[in-house]
């Protein structure tokens, strides 16, 4: 197969002074693209800001033959979201590649768990993907191509313990990508989700030692660049990759049953029929929620 290369391509990769971001950025830069490596610079919890992450990518990058410019804007406000991609507008004319990958903890159970918390993943998780990619659309419609990956999480997918914040936030970026690949559908503009297994500096929390170092970031980057080419066709999709490991995630529904609507629908009918309405024998995945509300419809006038 052909090397799958980005020369020309520009890209702009978030929270990229280290862990997944930094290996994105190596491997796309190595493969031609032109990288705004943006990072904050602040700790594990969002706190604080230093320049040298990302200076420090930027200078790997450089020393290797590559080109890259650093941004040290935060994704958490719109304002400082435009300046990461106009980094990239001003330095190279335009932006083809955007991967939402900034990212913090603040993990606690619910109980203990403080509203500012709550507010603040949120608003570097979800809000900062909302930011950047409302803040690239303009120029990627204009060109008629974009690719665009975020990042979503097991929790979100699945849940886990002492992460409602974060969970939260990671299956809303769930569906805000997939509402995004469909506007971008007829713009060329591809929008998928990541669901990363990565040993960084924030699973070091909650993975064993012995397991992070057998889960690099490197092997979750080649299938991100992958959905950051022109190869690329798929759109709206979830991907989870670790440890050399590679799937696709989807949500999916059963079958169900109808009941007619021409008599009352009681709570005892639906406990007696609850094996039908959780089996996910033969489940369906939907391309949108008008394809769903079409199956839903069709249900109901006994088609």
């Amino acid at each position: 197969m052909e090397q799958v290369r980005f020369d020309e391509k520009v890209a702009v990769i978030t929270g990229a002074g280290g862990g997944l971001g930094k290996a994105y950025a190596l491997l796309l830069a190595s493969r031609g693209a032109k990288v705004v490596v943006n990072d904050l610079g602040g700790t594990f919890d969002g706190s604080g800001s230093d320049s040298t992450p990302a200076q420090q990518v930027v200078d790997e990058i450089k020393a290797s033959g590559g080109e890259a410019v650093a941004s040290y804007d935060s994704v958490a406000e719109y304002e400082s979201a435009q300046k990461i991609i106009n980094t990239a507008l001003d330095t190279y004319g335009k932006i083809d590649i955007l991967i939402n990958n900034a990212g913090i903890l603040r993990d606690k159970s619910l109980v203990k768990m403080e509203v500012e918390d709550y507010r603040k993943i949120m608003s570097v998780h979800l809000d900062g993907t909302f930011f950047c990619t409302k803040a690239a659309f303009p120029s990627m419609k204009e060109q008629e191509y974009g690719r665009i990956i975020s990042t979503a999480s097991a929790a979100g997918l699945y849940g886990n313990f002492g992460q409602t914040n974060y969970g939260a936030a990671k299956m809303g970026i769930v569906g805000l990508m997939n509402s995004v690949a469909q506007e971008g559908m007829r713009y060329n503009i591809k929008a998928n989700t990541i669901v990363p297994t990565a040993g960084t500096r924030l699973t070091f929390t909650v993975m064993p030692e012995d397991v992070i170092s057998k889960v690099k970031p490197d092997y979750v980057a080649p299938i991100v660049a992958w959905l950051s080419s022109d190869n690329c066709e798929e759109s709206g999709k979830m991907f989870s990759a670790g440890g050399g490991y590679y799937a696709r995630a989807a949500v999916v529904e059963g079958h169900g049953i109808t009941f007619g609507l021409e008599k009352e629908i009681t709570v005892e009918m639906i406990a007696e029929n609850m094996d039908k309405i959780t089996s996910l024998e033969d489940a369906r995945e939907y391309s949108s929620a008008m394809e769903q509300a079409g199956t839903v419809l069709s249900k109901m006038s006994g088609q």
